[in-house]
């Protein structure tokens, strides 16, 4: 096996699943369905069962009700009235489940006990007693299944995961950028106006506090004195020069990077969702990781187009924020366990079906589900799907190509 080892990239391994057949066995009926004729249909366009002069038609009735079997008795061509045929279904599911189907009388046919649930992929059994004669046919009625052998799997890299319970981190999207929070620019000017006689930093340099950063000299006493940096920062803006009167102005702006704001616009449909304190993931444009946060005010007033601010403070770790960088946001509104979910990365289409693909040894079968609440990487299960059961997460869609390739159908 180490050939399979080759392969460097998923595109590549759905090629070979197409054009090598040693990557992938489907289940025994597949290769079948593409030599052997359709089965005989009869007029309630049921499969035919013939032994001798007794026939069977086995459909699968869902029009209106839930799928059901019913069944059509003939003899010689004509009509057996159900009353006079005792009549069994067993159908043999992937990992052994076995389906017993009882029969009663209803009108000309015979109604099935049991609902027929997806996927309608079993191996049939069906056994008749008419006028003291025992009648048995068996066959393969599969869909939705493919067999790949363990080594195949594991170097297309197709993972697995048990279905049971999860915890669904439920958020809302949004969308702002990086800025400065209010308070992180001082603006520094002398106390006394008088002459710049010496500048002692330059545009860009990192100050700390109590650093100096003028000489001047007092227009009243005529002596020089110093001002010195209340806080530490980065010089951001320096209007003033050597030799220049400081005139009551502005002289130099330092600016404190070490935290910035995530300012995150929310709509009116999500507002009370939120509160401070609700946990935010952010991917920052630029950033190599994504950054999480919590939500530290909520501004009180709207903006024309009716989104609130949120302020989420982010670190400048390792000096990497700019002001005005665009942020995607995912702010968690809902923690909430379920009894049981799958990932969604393993979800895949089948028929009009959402589905995963369970695992039985080395075959995999459409288990299709019926879902409820999303959270995160996860989507909750409310039908469909049995407890324990083992499904494809990673590149379940191996498996749909192979599935879809095969064009096993449905058999009603």
């Amino acid at each position: 096996m180490k050939y399979y080892k080759l392969l460097s990239s998923l595109s590549l391994a759905v090629v070979l699943c197409y054009a090598m057949p040693v990557f992938s066995v489907l289940a025994s009926s597949a290769p079948a369905e593409t030599a052997q004729e359709e089965p005989e249909k009869g007029p309630h366009r049921g499969r035919m069962l013939r032994d001798g002069n007794f026939a069977v038609e086995l459909a699968i009735f869902e029009t209106g009700v839930p799928p059901e079997f019913r069944i059509w008795v003939s003899e010689g061509g004509q009509t057996v009235k159900p009353q006079q045929v005792s009549l069994n279904v067993k159908l043999t599911r992937l990992g052994d489940v076995v389906d017993d189907i009882n029969f009663n009388p209803q009108g000309d046919f015979l109604r099935g006990d049991m609902v027929i649930y997806e996927p309608h992929s079993f191996y049939v059994t069906v056994t008749a007693q008419h006028n003291g004669k025992s009648y048995r046919w068996e066959y393969e009625n599969y869909e939705g299944r493919t067999i790949i052998e363990q080594a195949v799997a594991d170097a297309m890299e197709i993972k697995t995961e048990i279905a049971g319970p999860a915890t669904l981190h439920q958020s809302i999207p949004a969308y702002g950028a990086i800025a400065l929070p209010p308070g992180s620019q001082t603006h520094i000017s002398a106390r006394f106006d008088g002459e710049i006689q010496r500048v002692h930093v330059a545009f860009g340099d990192t100050v700390t506090r109590g650093q100096t950063l003028f000489t001047v000299e007092s227009n009243e006493s005529l002596k020089p004195y110093t001002i010195k940096s209340p806080v530490a920062g980065i010089v951001t803006a320096r209007p003033a020069s050597a030799g220049e009167q400081t005139q009551g102005r502005t002289l130099l702006t330092l600016t404190d990077t070490r935290q910035y704001i995530a300012r995150l616009a929310v709509y009116p449909a999500d507002y009370h969702k939120v509160t401070t304190g609700s946990l935010v993931t952010l991917d920052i444009e630029g950033g190599d990781t994504a950054v999480t946060g919590t939500v530290s005010f909520i501004e009180p007033e709207v903006r024309d187009d009716q989104a609130r601010i949120l302020w989420v403070k982010v670190p400048n770790t390792g000096n990497s924020l700019t002001a005005g960088s665009f942020v995607k946001a995912h702010i968690n509104v809902a923690i909430v366990d379920v009894p049981l979910a799958v990932k969604k990365v393993g979800l895949q289409g089948f028929r009009d079906f959402t589905v995963v693909y369970a695992k039985v040894g080395e075959q995999y079968e459409v288990r299709m589900l019926e879902l409820g609440r999303e959270g995160g990487e996860w989507i909750e299960v409310l039908g469909g799907l049995a407890p324990g059961t083992e499904y494809v997460t990673e590149n379940s869609f191996i498996l749909k190509a192979d599935i879809e390739k095969s064009g096993a159908s449905h058999d009603h």
